[in-house]
């Protein structure tokens, strides 16, 4: 059976409006909405990652340029691994101790992984016809396999550096 490029192309472009879409949405209310920076960075400090305005910074800044990236097509499956690796970080220091339905207390943790099981996808579909991936000629270079390997590993290992590197939660009391 064969594959409709046309398919997998109107997939792509979805997916990478659709991602990249919230993932601008999610660093602007990191850094603009509600508490702003320092109401972000004081959040993350709660959860362990120190120092929280670092951390604070930088995820705004993954979240804001994956979604850049992605809307535009470019360097997706970098970009798809920058969505994973935030994703990541939320789904460990946030969201898995509290389940897997999200309107549980605290938020359980399916909105962050459907995020990265997308965000893989779309590391191997690419950025699509529709792309500046498509535009530079690098996008049959940054699919499949390939793409999928560097947005799962760029994106898994970075976040599980980060968490190695800078995440403290502190120890609850044993009962």
């Amino acid at each position: 059976m064969a594959v409709d490029a046309v398919g997998v192309d109107i997939a792509s472009l979805i997916l990478r409006v659709s991602v990249g879409g919230t993932l601008v949405a999610h660093g602007w209310n990191h850094a603009f909405g509600g508490g702003r920076i320092e109401g972000t960075a004081g959040w993350f400090e709660s959860m362990g990652l120190r120092p929280g305005k670092l951390h604070a910074l930088m995820a705004t800044g993954t979240e804001l340029g994956a979604g850049v990236l992605l809307l535009l097509g470019l360097l997706t499956p970098l970009a798809a691994a920058g969505a994973v690796g935030t994703m990541l970080v939320a789904f460990i220091t946030a969201h898995l101790r509290n389940g897997f339905f999200i309107f549980r207390p605290g938020q359980g943790y399916e909105y962050v992984l459907m995020i990265i099981l997308v965000a893989c996808a779309l590391g191997a579909l690419g950025g699509g016809a529709v792309s500046a991936d498509r535009a530079l000629g690098v996008a049959d270079d940054l699919s499949g396999r390939v793409g999928l390997a560097i947005t799962a590993l760029a994106g898994g290992l970075g976040g599980a550096l980060l968490l190695a590197v800078f995440w403290r939660p502190s120890k609850e009391p044993q009962s």
